[in-house]
């Protein structure tokens, strides 16, 4: 098993995804990772939608592959498509794989919110509210660490989320749920995980004062 930090400085976001399936015994662990997450007042309040229905998953990729396209028009008008050295170029060509292959996957995790279960004590504030997210987005972390742990790769995704409605209808969802994760899990294709590039802790961590980055 893999250890905690070597687990959290090696989660990479795996997007190319063998379609073998997942034994029960490896997705029940999974998922009590994510039941294991800490959220406010202990409320849970998350659901987690497991689609693994071809049928389902084939819809599902049709709507990704539509925001996928969205969302890339800017990157790929940005860089030159050919060049594969340019790490750019590398990530689109991994999400063009997904989007292409998002119904071959094992198994999408849908995770769900209700926000009537949640404190969103910034609610009222002059910015975007993320308190909320606090009670779902733990569960996420705990399930992706789990993935990294028993050998998954793993990516989150949150286009779906354009595709509430569609989403919604297609599996279920009650109205007062909404979703804000979707994370396709399965046996890497390529490498998998490995090392990640991030800024370095002096320049996210500070003491007592912003911008102080004395240890």
């Amino acid at each position: 098993m893999v250890e905690l930090y070597e687990a959290m400085s090696s989660l990479r976001a795996v997007r190319r995804l063998k379609s073998d399936p997942i034994p029960a015994a490896i997705m029940a662990r999974v998922l009590q990772a994510a039941a294991w997450a800490p959220t406010g007042g202990n409320v849970q309040p998350f659901r987690i939608v497991v689609v693994k229905s071809r049928e389902k998953l084939e819809k599902i990729e049709a709507w990704y592959q539509q925001e996928w396209a969205r969302y890339t028009v800017g990157m790929r008008s940005a860089v030159d498509l050919s060049d594969n050295d340019n790490p750019t170029v590398r990530t689109l060509k991994a999400g063009d794989y997904l989007a292409n292959h998002l119904h071959d996957v094992p198994a999408l995790l849908v995770f769900c919110f209700n926000p009537e279960h949640m404190a969103i004590t910034d609610a009222g504030l002059d910015r975007p509210s993320v308190v909320g997210g606090g009670s779902v987005y733990t569960a996420v972390q705990n399930t992706m660490l789990a993935c990294r742990a028993e050998g998954l790769g793993c990516v989150l995704t949150t286009l779906l989320c354009f595709r509430e409605a569609e989403m919604k209808s297609l599996l279920g969802i009650p109205p007062e749920w909404g979703t804000c994760a979707h994370i396709p899990i399965g046996y890497p294709i390529l490498r998998g995980h490995g090392p990640i590039s991030r800024r370095p802790v002096n320049k996210l961590a500070y003491f007592d004062s912003w911008g102080d980055a004395e240890i």
